[in-house]
């Protein structure tokens, strides 16, 4: 996400999160010890710039296992039951109307979250930039009124968050469809812009969802680097009460951090959340309007030249899935 924008405010001085806990709460319930030895090897590879496919680190489990201001961000397009998982580079088949209908979902395969749904949030849309009317618009976030969406940020090569949040959503969705999880995207490339972030939220609602993930990219300066993942605050005003949400949508925010950390190998942001990897926000209408455990995770800094090594990178980009489905997994299984 970028930091201006609806749900985006400007970078502010990073604060600790998680009270009475200290800066390596990381470790937090969801920091399993690979977690920690997935750190360790990326502060021990990280600066030597990577070759573009990430640190050298632990594979990820099967496929069993799974943000200071950024936007509430396509890959190619694909044929239902085969999901792309790869990027490369063309543009989304496009509805003419941006209606809720547009949130897609597949039956389930058998497995250990059949009867689980899980909604997945691919942050922004690729047409978002021929639609800056539309997208400017207010819409009631419960708090305040903010814009209905953004476009989002970008590598300064030009790659999109939103083709980058596209990809990871589909590789993610491939991964849950075979623990047995019906997913569902609040928005496929299937659609000419948004949906606005209140929609967004809706469509989670509306499923009756376990669980929601808006996945994204920071718009940071160079030299801030890392992953964090937005926990909802507790909210009560106008159409929000994240009250009931607060707690699992912590525990949601924790497993997906500790296993992203595990998987790719990637550290929590240097910029947010006090080293936390966590960093509770009130002011984003994603979060704010949803009645289902809902987090945000942004996958690390698209405007920082070590970051964008991985975030170009189509083998660290799967390992980005795996690290948020292993957190998904293990949270929907207790």
């Amino acid at each position: 996400m970028s930091y201006v924008g609806p749900d985006f405010d400007p970078s502010r001085t990073p604060r600790r999160t998680l009270r009475g806990r200290g800066p390596l709460t990381v470790a937090v319930a969801a920091l399993v010890p690979g977690a920690l030895a997935g750190w360790l090897v990326w502060q021990a590879v990280g600066d030597s710039g990577g070759d573009g496919d990430g640190p050298s680190v632990a594979q990820s489990a099967s496929s069993s296992g799974e943000a200071a201001g950024s936007g509430e961000a396509a890959g190619s397009g694909e044929a239902a039951g085969s999901p792309s998982t790869a990027d490369d580079g063309k543009e989304p088949s496009k509805s003419s109307s941006p209606s809720p209908s547009a949130a897609t979902s597949r039956p389930a395969a058998s497995g250990p979250l059949k009867g689980k749904v899980v909604v997945i949030d691919p942050g922004h849309n690729p047409g978002n930039f021929q639609h800056t009317t539309e997208i400017n618009r207010k819409v009631n976030i419960g708090t305040n009124w903010k814009e209905c969406d953004t476009t989002g940020t970008s590598t300064n090569a030009g790659y999109t968050e939103a083709r980058f949040t596209l990809d990871v959503s589909r590789r993610l969705r491939t991964l849950l469809e075979q623990q047995g999880a019906t997913v569902k995207f609040t928005q496929d490339g299937d659609r000419t812009w948004g949906p606005c972030v209140d929609e967004r939220a809706r469509i989670g609602n509306k499923a009756d969802a376990d669980a929601v993930v808006s996945v994204h990219a920071d718009g940071s300066a160079n030299g801030n680097r890392g992953f964090h993942v937005i926990l909802p605050g507790s909210v009560t005003s106008g159409a929000a009460d994240t009250r009931p949400i607060v707690a699992p949508s912590r525990e949601l925010g924790e497993r997906i951090a500790g296993n992203f950390v595990r998987v790719t190998g990637s550290a929590p942001s240097n910029y947010v959340g006090d080293g936390t990897g966590l960093d509770v926000r009130k002011d984003l209408g994603g979060l704010n309007l949803s009645t289902v455990p809902k987090v945000f995770i942004e996958c690390g800094n698209m405007r920082d030249s070590k970051d964008v090594l991985l975030l170009t990178s189509e083998a660290w980009r799967q390992k980005a899935a795996q690290g948020i489905s292993a957190g998904i997994v293990s949270f929907l299984r207790g």
